[in-house]
């Protein structure tokens, strides 16, 4: 989606800017305040944001408010001028991606919102949850390897301990990040977020230490970085295996030090910042192979925080997706209430290689599409149906024995392939495959009598 959603009370700004975005391939809805912002966000969606700060009806600050809220995946561009520059910074501290000042430079505006449509593409996904339920240890998850991610979160959220949590892309790392914050004695200072993949290598020092005005062409005014943004608070540097090589080494003293010089200045900062990292890379593989600092990985590797994906939690998978029904639900006014038994049979069977992210992207277009109450097997897209086919038992074309005798001898034998796949998931624990099927410890043990699975 590149659509952009432009917010401004002057007719004159709001036309100046269609018509520069136009210009460069976007899709742009305008709005004279916050109130009808709103409601475009809500019927239409949009890529990104940008909006002027003193509007009638809903001024900009609480349209942020509103968005960080309710679509916390979309970025918003504050657009200020010189004498609010202070408003802005502390709307980057309650979650905008970033701001301009008027009069503004349409290539640093150009600039500034690729960079806002790509970090959108590459996070829009990841589970979010309300303040509440993060505030409560909320991530979805009942599975073992999920509940010592809850007591690695409980043990070191109070500290101020440097974390790298790693995982595939689309396990919800961001979340994890976020959870660590909001149980921490910061949680009323900022949490600032950088995605290392999406800035220009070029950009990366002035988008991490800000700059001074006159620093290069295009610096008319001062402006903070996001250490200096994430001051008493936290700062989750995500995708940090994508650092440049000399980023590296300037990333190392700052978390050393605790200080910096911002770019073309001469004063040195001191900041006082949690610094959470995530990567979906092998760093230490990394740093084998030179890609990354041996130094710098084991200064972000103090307390590790591994994700599991969600193929080797399979009995987190049928809850997420009731939960993810529910929450489609209501952002689509639809009344699904489950799924058919042959495709939760399918979701518990698939490997989800983009994990939760894929699961939570499939069930927003199940219950688009469902006709039903019921998310139907016929609805599903069609990788999932054909790695059904491929599982599916082959019959013999002449049947040299009753058709109910090979009905029964094939199911038995799904049954006896699903014990032994279950078992060896939970390293032989027959009450662990017990509860994760459904069955009782004896009436689980019974069956492996029955089949011969008993050691």
């Amino acid at each position: 989606m590149k659509k952009i959603l432009v917010v401004d009370d002057e007719l004159n700004m709001r036309l100046v800017l269609s018509a520069m975005l136009k210009k460069e391939g976007y899709e742009v809805a305008t709005a004279a305040d916050g109130v009808q912002a709103l409601k475009i966000l809500k019927e239409e969606g949009c890529a990104a944001i940008i909006t002027d700060l003193k509007m009638p009806k809903l001024d900009g600050m609480g349209l942020l408010s509103q968005v960080v809220r309710d679509y916390p995946a979309t970025p918003v561009i504050i657009i200020t001028a010189y004498g609010t520059i202070a408003t802005a910074v502390d709307a980057l501290k309650k979650g905008a991606f970033d701001y301009i000042t008027k009069p503004f430079d349409q290539e640093e505006l150009k600039n500034l919102l690729q960079k806002a449509v790509r970090t959108r593409t590459l996070s829009e996904a990841e589970v979010f949850l309300s303040p509440e339920e993060a505030q409560t240890g909320g991530i979805m998850g009942s599975s073992e390897s999920m509940r010592a991610v809850y007591e690695a979160i409980r043990q070191v959220a109070p500290t101020t301990t440097t974390v790298l949590i790693s995982g595939e892309t689309g396990t919800g790392k961001e979340l994890i990040a976020d959870a660590i914050h909001r149980n921490s004695p910061r949680q009323h200072n900022p949490f600032v977020k950088i995605n290392c993949a999406a800035i220009a290598e070029n950009l990366m020092e002035s988008e991490f230490f800000g700059y001074e005005k006159g620093a290069f062409t295009g610096a008319s005014v001062t402006k903070q970085g996001k250490f200096e943004l994430a001051h008493r608070g936290t700062l989750f540097l995500d995708e940090v295996g994508e650092l440049p090589r000399e980023m590296q080494v300037k990333l190392l003293r700052v978390i050393q030090e605790q200080e910096f010089e911002r770019v073309g200045g001469l004063r040195t900062i001191k900041v006082d910042v949690r610094l959470v990292t995530a990567t979906n890379r092998n760093l230490l593989e990394d740093v084998k192979e030179g890609r990354f600092r041996a130094d710098l990985f084991y200064r972000l590797n103090v307390f590790p925080v591994a994700i599991p994906p969600l193929r080797n939690r399979r009995e987190d998978i049928l809850p997420l997706a009731e939960y993810f029904i529910r929450k489609f639900n209501k952002k689509l006014g639809k009344a699904v209430q489950g799924m058919d038994p042959l495709v939760q049979e399918q979701f518990l069977s698939y490997d989800w290689p983009g994990n939760v992210r894929e699961l939570e992207n499939l069930i927003e277009r199940l219950v688009l599409v469902a006709k039903t109450t019921v998310i139907t097997f016929e609805s599903l897209p069609e990788n999932l149906k054909a790695a059904h086919a491929a599982a599916a038992p082959v019959l013999p074309e002449v049947p040299p024995k009753p058709i109910r005798d090979i009905v029964k001898d094939q199911k038995e034998e799904i049954e006896k392939q699903l014990i032994l796949k279950v078992l060896e998931e939970c390293s032989g624990n027959v009450t662990r495959a017990a509860a994760q099927m459904g069955l009782s410890r004896k009436g689980l043990q019974l069956k492996m009598i029955k089949y011969r699975l008993r050691k």
